[in-house]
């Protein structure tokens, strides 16, 4: 079982934790989250219900294309496209190149944890 850790935080917020990072002011710590959504709303969006079972379905069928993927999903295959892209831009998806040039979908992770702090980035100044 592999687990991936995303968290929430504000753009603000987060653009003074990596800036904290870079000056040394903060050591990533073991356990906190790899993947950032600056809101719940944009975490909903990329991890919505019609997403997550896209996840499953890829863990569980390992389609050797997108064009295989589009027909076990029953989505087009430009919608599917650009949702893979998101997806992979977060880090939840991994593209390969396959045989003769496809791309091939794998899911790196059996499970997302949501990690979500309800105070302020003061901690990052």
């Amino acid at each position: 079982m592999k687990q991936i850790k995303v968290g929430i935080m504000p753009l603000k917020e987060f653009q003074a934790y990596t800036q904290a990072i870079v000056t040394g002011k903060h050591k990533r710590k073991r356990g906190e989250p790899k993947i950032w959504f600056n809101s719940m709303a944009s975490l909903a969006q990329v991890l919505s219900d019609q997403n997550r079972e896209l996840l499953t379905l890829i863990a569980e069928e390992e389609p050797e294309s997108i064009s295989e993927l589009a027909r076990l999903s029953h989505r087009s295959q430009p919608n599917l496209t650009r949702t893979l892209k998101t997806m992979e831009r977060y880090g939840l998806v991994k593209m390969k190149t396959g045989e003769r040039g496809k791309k091939q979908p794998s899911v790196p992770y059996t499970d997302i944890l949501v990690d979500m702090s309800i105070r302020d980035g003061a901690q990052w100044a």
